[in-house]
């Protein structure tokens, strides 16, 4: 053998042993570790889990292990909750504990340890406190943004009255409505839906879910934690990630930059102008946590967050209303006994309609939009029920174990709005619903989602009659599941004005 082959031979057997050893120090030795299957080293679980169908074998390790076990992914190690006891006991009993953001490499490096979404310690409460503050501050659950959302749908009522009884993708019209409402807030003003930089935003927040949702992704993932610099020369959906993180940055500094011209200090007029006030103030503070990356990384999840989550949501609703038009026509009833047609819906009638509150609130449980939960972390060394989960070690809230808790949602599978009222017909509360998830790591654009879902929602069933281009029958409800998330199939429907 040449000197050169048999030199690159024994640094490859040396680097494959330091991984070998490294990875199976950390999978030995973890004391009272609670139970799991048996991992390899450095591969741990992968071959025994399929990742785009992880929720579901998740539920069968459930079955096996108990509502505590571990897996690994890779040399990952991560703790799994399921069911609403131990859920409830760690995010919200152990909540400081159990705050850490958990690994996820990808998404880490595109937002470089910033924002609010993965970062950590200090860094992590003094930005979720600012963008907390401030969301109230420009509305969130006030009187402001409600008339914000109503704007915006009347603008969503128009498009849908423009489909003069053709099927259509109702992807595109939600996306836009609710992510202007988020653009008003972090921007201070709405798009054009035809404004080609609103275009572009939103075709990369389609294409990041689509990503996000991929098997592929997760692979990448796992690999990139093992070699960063090998994976970031090897093609993969990893990278494409990594270059929209880079339009969404060019794009929001662009909007600072305009902001810094126009900004009075004293009248701040959005969540940037409000981040380049404090940013000013923090000027001195060579520890400060408000810096420039920092804000421009905040305002990408909250556009982001905002723009996503919640027009899926109302999307996989509109199409379990065109499996069961007897609920949508039940909603209409309501609609029209508290509300009318002579007027918008408001915030205020929410609580004159229980049945419609219902059927919002169980479209979001059977939907379990983030099956597993975004993971955490713990921050310590952490003590729960008989066994000890070391520090740093990931946590799998299986949210969608509690959202489909059959002792407190009788028949889970089934979508029935009764599991939210009581025998009198009243609306019903649920420590069990979780779909923002608990504790101290709540989505923090819980209350502008709520807001959105329900008067985005009786506003489209206020004005039109929802109908489906098959029959009800053969509509599939099952969502398209991934490792991050469920999202419904692709359909079209028509809407015909009442």
């Amino acid at each position: 053998m040449e000197p050169l082959g048999a030199t690159t031979v024994f640094l490859v057997i040396c680097v494959s042993s330091l991984l070998f050893l490294s990875a199976w120090r950390k999978m030995s030795g973890s004391g009272k570790l609670p139970p799991g299957p048996v991992a390899f080293p450095i591969i741990g679980n992968m071959l025994q889990l399929t990742m785009k169908n992880l929720p579901q074998h998740i539920d069968e390790l459930s079955a096996k292990y108990g509502p505590i076990f571990t897996i690994y992914l890779g040399s990952e190690r991560v703790v799994v909750l399921y069911g609403h006891e131990i859920v409830k006991e760690a995010l919200i009993g152990l909540g400081d504990e159990f705050s850490g953001r958990g690994s996820m490499p990808i998404f880490e490096k595109s937002a470089k340890g910033r924002g609010i979404l993965f970062s950590n310690g200090e860094q992590w409460k003094q930005l979720r406190r600012f963008a907390l503050t401030n969301l109230r501050h420009f509305g969130m659950g006030k009187k402001s943004i409600e008339e914000r959302i109503q704007e915006e749908t009347y603008f969503l009522m128009e498009r849908l009255r423009n489909t003069h009884g053709r099927p259509f993708d109702p992807t595109l019209f939600l996306t836009h409505a609710l992510s202007n409402v988020i653009c008003s807030i972090v921007f201070g003003d709405r798009f054009d839906y035809e404004d080609k930089k609103f275009v572009t935003l939103i075709s990369l927040v389609q294409e990041n879910d689509k990503l996000q949702r991929s098997p592929w992704t997760a692979v990448c993932s796992g690999l990139y934690s093992f070699f960063p610099t090998l994976m970031a020369y090897i093609p993969g959906p990893h990278r494409r990630i990594f270059k929209n993180a880079q339009e969404f940055r060019r794009f929001v500094l662009e909007r600072v930059k305009m902001h810094k011209e126009s900004l009075d200090p004293n009248y701040p007029q959005d969540f940037i102008d409000a981040f380049l006030v404090k940013l000013e103030q923090e000027q001195k503070n060579v520890q400060s946590e408000f810096n420039v990356e920092s804000l421009a990384r905040s305002t990408i999840e909250l556009f982001v967050g905002g723009t996503g989550t919640t027009s899926i949501t109302l999307k996989y609703g509109l199409l379990i209303l065109l499996k069961y038009p007897e609920i949508e026509e039940k909603v209409h009833e309501e609609i029209d006994r508290v509300i009318g047609q002579s007027r918008s819906p408001c915030m205020a009638d929410r609580s004159q309609m229980p049945y419609t509150d219902a059927v919002i609130h169980e479209i979001q449980r059977f939907i379990a939009l983030v099956p597993l939960g975004v993971p955490r972390t713990v921050t310590r060394e952490v003590h729960l029920k008989q066994y000890v989960i070391p520090k740093g070690t990931t946590i799998f809230p299986a949210l969608k174990s509690v959202l489909y808790d059959s002792r407190e949602f009788p028949n889970p599978e089934q979508f029935n709005p009764g599991h939210f009222l009581d025998e009198n017909g009243a609306f019903k509360k649920s420590d069990y619903f979780v779909p923002f998830s608990a504790g101290k790591r709540i989505c923090v654009g819980e209350g502008l989602a709520r807001m959105e879902f329900f008067l985005v929602l009786t506003m489209i069933l206020q004005n039109f009659t929802l109908k489906p281009v098959v029959d009800a029958k053969d509509i599939d409800i099952t969502p398209e599941s991934s490792f991050m998330s469920n999202a419904p199939k692709s359909y079209q429907l028509y809407v015909l004005p009442r």
